[in-house]
């Protein structure tokens, strides 16, 4: 039964098919139709957002197949829709490009050919040839991005490696298909190649295809989906203007194919001695009127010229491209249509009709409108010979490229300059900078300097005001910039908030300095931007040709240095570079790399500074031991013990602040507990750990400390989170939470550097802290008369640490005292009524060994 079913159709669809050929055409779309499902699967799981690429990449696919670019010279188009096929491959995958071929060559199948096993198989062939080269592609792609080789140049050649091979592939299957059907082997190695060196053009058609959407693609990347739904609709429309270019090529070869015809026509009339007068003449007089017709009623425009560019005829499509009339035109010569920038070029074409050999010439130029615009025109010109004419003439085909000249300019603007402000991008700039120190090499006499612009506090307008606010800061600053300096000066936007400007040719180093503090000022004025008001400051980093620069990287990294240095001393300032910078920057670095190591090979140590009982506080008798205090350092390979001030910052400033925290939170929580799990006499041993700001905004912060005490076994109310009172207020209002947060966990929170901020009592009675520790720079201060010294106490610091010590008191926290260095602070304090202290007075810092030492023989200190 089956058998007959496909007997009958194969009688039905394939009549001139052997059955090999039958048997070919099934594995084929059986294959291909399998593919198609798998690929539609796999969409099916795809986010929303592979589904709208995939339709746009359908659509412009498809709707390029409606306009194919005929080959100049031959009777072979092509389409371009393989670009977005290419370019839905790079974004999508093999399963997307298989879709989206699919269809377009089923769509192409189905105008061009009548029979349905065309129709089926040829974007059967077509899907299964993509998705199975795309997926060699795909593996390749991955095995460089994997070994770091994946640059644009690599996945350039890789994509027109591919589209060779899947030409390739495809060609070999369609023509194996057609030599089955003549009775012949599926594959011949001679014939194959001589059928992919008959389609030489497709193939490089496709590698053109496979280069010019690896571009599309890399703009994505880089500049992100914004920029293709410029460059894409501006290639389409290029692409549009080529196929009704060369439509219009069309009709121009077919009026040269008339006239040849025409003349043809004379002279076999003339040969034709036994032919009347009359019917020759009326065959003259037709051609005439043909060429006559073609010319007046051309689309595009034509004009009969002399020699030496006089307009002897016009048609009225030239006149309407010019806006002026025919009339007129025939009073005129070419060259006074044409611009004068372009007009040397012109009578240079013109020049050369006078030498034998002389075939045409083609060249595009500015000619004027009427309404004084400027046209982009397309010219063609050739010799013409008219019946009965004494001296030679042109013909002149003229085309509107206006358009695409445009969308060409559109897209060098768009490669080099900066879409939100309209300066010049980092591109441009890095080209400029290369120019102007290349030249300083041959020519230093002319000196100029780069500063580097970054805003203060930018972010804060984008999170508060929002990103149109941002924008729009960012345009008013660019326009304010580019007011204030020198027609000569370049400036660009690099990204973000970041610009960079070209001081060329300066007569003194000074006179960059006086602009850099004229930009200062100039945006000290406030910019409004509708209903807001807002004042806007930098910080300029300024570098000098005198440097002796040979790279224009290095311009640009000693201009940021300094920019970094004028942000460091205050902000809203400039700082210019000099070499100990450099020094200083690389040596920064080299710290951040050598952290970066300790941490994972474990050379940072925790130390334990005890903190005891000043009085009777909390029902322990005075010089008990009440807590340690967790502090860090670290034994540097080369450098020997690090104190944290030397490397706490660079920890900050390069990420590392987090997992330094969780190192030292582990490290004591986990040593604190053995403590008390050795000795009953320490069960209840507290412990206290700095925390920084980077922790304090960390969204995982409870998180950390819960896995932290989960781990070691520690009880929540032993261990004390230390913030200082700058970080504290600086993120009040995010850190409520948090604290509160960590209050219910059971962590207790303590204020450390109490006094040297500014604290809101408001703040202060609502924060959820047990404790207030008074920075050391007023203990240091506290002073005792003795029997055997003149020292007389000063009052004043004094006053001070008592006020905090009631203030603690009144709000019910607890206040512990560092920096105990004498015994004469230690006795001041504790009539001071201050509950804990610690310093080297008491006892240092100790290693974990130490500690256990300390404590085995001595379990406290009494003073």
């Amino acid at each position: 039964m089956t058998n007959t079913w496909r007997q009958r159709l194969n009688t039905a669809l394939m009549s001139d098919y052997t059955p090999e050929a039958a048997a070919f055409w099934w594995l084929m779309v059986g294959l291909g139709a399998s593919v198609l499902a798998g690929c539609l699967l796999w969409l099916l799981r795809q986010p929303w957002a592979v589904a709208v690429q995939m339709a746009a990449g359908l659509a412009l696919a498809v709707g390029s197949g409606l306009f194919p670019v005929r080959v100049p010279g031959t009777k072979q188009s092509f389409a371009v829709g393989e670009v977005f096929i290419f370019l839905v491959l790079l974004m999508i995958g093999p399963a997307g490009a298989a879709i989206v071929a699919a269809a377009e060559t089923g769509l192409g199948a189905f105008r061009t050919s009548k029979r349905w096993t065309s129709r089926l198989v040829t974007p059967a062939i077509t899907a299964l040839s993509i998705w199975t080269t795309g997926s060699l592609l795909q593996a390749a792609l991955m095995r460089l991005g994997a070994a770091g080789a994946a640059s644009t140049a690599v996945v350039a050649a890789a994509m027109m490696a591919f589209a060779a091979l899947y030409f390739v592939v495809n060609a070999v299957l369609l023509t194996g298909l057609q030599r089955l059907k003549r009775g012949e082997p599926l594959f011949r190695p001679w014939e194959a190649v001589m059928a992919v060196a008959a389609l030489r053009w497709v193939g490089m058609a496709y590698a053109g295809s496979a280069a010019l959407a690896t571009l599309l693609y890399v703009t994505y990347r880089q500049q992100g989906s914004g920029v293709l739904w410029v460059m894409v609709p501006l290639l389409a429309m290029l692409l549009v203007t080529l196929h009704f270019y060369f439509r219009q090529q069309e009709v121009h070869e077919a009026l040269r194919d008339a006239s040849r015809s025409a003349a043809a026509r004379e002279a076999v009339l003339m040969l034709r001695e036994t032919e009347s007068t009359e019917r020759h003449l009326k065959a003259l007089q037709a051609s005439e009127h043909r060429f006559h017709s073609a010319f007046t009623h051309a689309s595009i425009g034509m004009a009969l010229l002399d020699l030496d560019g006089h307009i002897l005829q016009a048609n009225a499509a030239l006149a309407r491209l010019l806006g002026c009339s025919e009339a007129e035109l025939q009073q005129s010569r070419v060259q006074d249509c044409v611009l004068a920038e372009d007009c040397a070029a012109l009578e240079l074409q013109l020049a050369g009709t006078r030498h034998a050999g002389f075939e045409g010439f083609a060249l595009e130029l500015r000619c004027r409108h009427r309404d004084g615009g400027t046209v982009w025109m397309a010219l063609h010109c050739g010799y013409f010979t008219e019946p009965g004419a004494a001296t030679a003439s042109l013909i002149l085909q003229a085309q509107d490229v206006s358009a695409r000249r445009r969308a060409e300019a559109g897209l060098q603007h768009m490669a080099f300059h900066d879409s939100l402000t309209g300066l010049p991008n980092r591109r441009r700039f890095v080209e400029c900078l290369v120019g102007v120190v290349a030249r300083r090499q041959s020519d230093a006499t002319r000196p100029w300097a780069m500063m580097f612009l970054d805003f203060d506090h930018f972010k804060l307008v984008n999170d508060s005001l929002g990103h149109n606010v941002g924008d729009a800061l960012l345009q008013q600053v660019a326009r304010r910039v580019q007011e204030r300096l020198r027609p000569g000066d370049t400036v660009a936007r690099l990204g973000g908030d970041e610009f960079a400007i070209l001081v060329d040719h300066i007569a003194d180093e000074r006179d960059a300095l006086i602009l850099a503090e004229r930009l200062l000022e100039a945006l000290k004025q406030p910019f409004v931007l509708g209903d807001v008001e807002l004042i806007a400051s930098a910080s300029i980093g300024i570098t000098f040709s005198s440097q002796g620069y040979t790279a224009a990287e290095d311009v640009l990294r000693d201009a940021d240095t300094a920019m970094y240095k004028a942000k460091a001393a205050g902000r809203a300032r400039y700082a210019v570079f000099d070499a100990s910078l450099h020094a200083a920057v690389t040596e920064r670095l080299r710290l951040e790399g050598d952290l970066r190591r300790a941490i994972e090979r474990g050379e940072l140590r925790v130390e334990y500074q005890p903190v005891f009982a000043l009085g009777s506080a909390g029902g322990a008798e005075p010089g008990a031991l009440s807590s340690f205090e967790a502090l860090v350092r670290w034994e540097h390979p080369q450098e020997g013990r690090l104190l944290p001030a030397a490397f706490l910052h660079v920890a900050e400033d390069s990420g590392l602040m987090l997992a330094l925290s969780d190192f030292v939170l582990h490290q004591a929580c986990q040593q604190v507990r053995q403590w008390q799990l050795a000795d009953t006499a320490h069960a209840r041993l507290g412990l206290a750990v700095n925390i920084s700001a980077h922790d304090l905004g960390n969204p995982a912060l409870v998180a950390r400390v819960s896995r932290a005490l989960a781990v070691s076994g520690l009880r929540p109310q032993d261990l004390t989170l230390e913030l200082t009172e700058n970080i504290l207020m600086a993120h009040i209002e995010a850190a409520l939470g948090t604290l509160a947060a960590l209050r219910a966990l059971g962590v207790k929170l303590a204020v450390d550097d109490f006094g040297t901020g500014y604290s809101s009592l408001a703040h202060l009675s609502q924060l959820p802290i047990d404790s207030l520790k008074i920075d050391r720079s007023f203990v240091s201060q506290l002073r005792r008369r003795s029997v055997d010294s003149d020292e007389v106490a000063d009052a004043a610091p004094a006053a001070v640490v008592s006020a905090i010590i009631q203030l603690g008191n009144t709000l019910h926290k607890a206040v512990v005292a560092e920096g105990i260095e004498t015994a004469a602070q230690m006795d001041q304090l504790r009539e001071l009524g201050c509950a804990y202290g610690q310093g080297f007075h008491l006892a240092r810092p100790l290693s974990a060994a130490q500690a256990s030492a300390w404590l085995h023989g001595a379990g406290g200190v009494s003073h």
